[in-house]
């Protein structure tokens, strides 16, 4: 079989305890026996530890932050095209992809491909309307209010009992149980990702989620469900297992082949005792556990890579039950020159 052989870009290199997904991203396109590929990093901050993994990333590159604007932006990306022809992009980061979605007829006219949801598809799952998208598919959703101000804090309590889940429009989610908690994390989460804020009720229960790839006709090309193990403050996994579920496979299917789902999606759902299950959130791109998934015998970067390039894909019919992953520290040792380099120049080859 003849290889692909491409120059992918790849954001969200970033691997704290809040982690990107970009380094298991490219850890599936690299264990790909389909793809020949040369990884370049984009990279938003000098120390994000994906820039300094060894075997990760050829080069790396700085860009603005997309609040800068798409125009910026795009320049940034083209003045790199220029220098390192790029075939594809994956953005993986949710503050990211409204201005890749923007700018993707342009990066086509560069000859530069993505595997993007639709605007609609971006739009109608956001957390402030997911309650209208529950409905529009027949899925359960937990009751939402939307707060752009600190007076609204005031109107909890006449539709929610405590606690309740204080979200930002792209990142963090915190428990409050009460008035006073939910204004500290307003403050805090409205500092870092601007308003406006969702109120989500509170639903008791095993946080189960699913990582999922469409092909944007309606077809599932790849889905694992996983149940989290341990969660971080930040509410992110940071081990989990998978689990044999019918059930998150089917609602996974229907809401794919109903919304002709484009690119990878993480669902996180809430499975009650009573054996119902919410949807709490939808992610509309690969999350940063996705190499649970190659580890259990679905290589969904690689699925997206062959999808966005125009090739076709068999659906994954299995996975392995039973994977756990667990993430780890581990110091990572550099070089200064490396780091000088970055800042000083804005790239640096490994």
């Amino acid at each position: 079989m003849k290889k692909l052989k491409l120059t992918i870009a790849i954001t969200g290199l970033n691997n704290t305890d809040n982690p990107g997904p970009g380094i298991p991203v490219i850890r599936g396109i690299r264990e790909s026996q389909e793809i020949e590929s040369r990884i370049i990093g984009l990279a938003y901050e000098n120390l994000e530890p994906g820039i300094y993994m060894p075997g990760m990333i050829d080069k790396t590159y700085m860009i603005p932050y997309p609040s800068t604007g798409t125009e910026a932006y795009l320049e940034r990306i083209e003045e790199i095209h220029k220098k390192d022809p790029i075939d594809l992009i994956i953005p993986n980061l949710d503050a990211e992809l409204y201005t890749f979605m923007k700018a993707e007829p342009k990066l086509r006219e560069l000859g530069i491909s993505t595997f993007l949801p639709t605007f609609e598809q971006f739009e109608e799952r956001n957390k402030a309307n997911l309650h209208k998208f529950g409905e529009k598919y027949g899925i359960k959703v937990p009751k939402s209010m939307i707060l752009t101000n600190h007076s609204d804090i005031q109107k909890i309590d006449e539709n929610f009992d405590y606690p309740v889940l204080v979200k930002g429009k792209f990142y963090d989610a915190y428990i409050a149980y009460n008035p006073e908690q939910v204004n500290n994390h307003f403050n805090k989460i409205s500092a870092k990702w601007g308003l406006p804020i969702i109120i989500q009720e509170f639903i008791k229960g095993t946080e189960v989620n699913v990582v999922a790839l469409g092909d944007g006709l309606g077809n599932t090309i790849a889905a694992v469900p996983m149940r989290k193990l341990f969660i971080t403050d930040k509410g992110k996994a940071w081990s989990g297992i998978t689990l044999s579920d019918q059930e998150m496979i089917r609602i996974t299917n229907e809401l794919i082949a109903q919304t002709k789902w484009r690119g990878g999606m993480e669902l996180e759902m809430i499975k009650t005792n009573s054996g119902d299950y919410y949807m709490i959130e939808i992610n509309p791109r690969i999350p940063a556990w996705v190499y649970l998934a190659v580890g259990a015998g679905q290589n969904i970067p690689e699925a997206l890579v062959k999808l966005a390039m125009g090739e076709k894909v068999k659906p994954y019919e299995s996975y392995a039950v039973g994977k756990m992953f667990i993430r780890y520290s581990w110091d990572l040792l550099g070089d200064i020159k490396e780091f000088e380099q970055l800042s000083i120049f804005g790239e640096i080859e490994k």
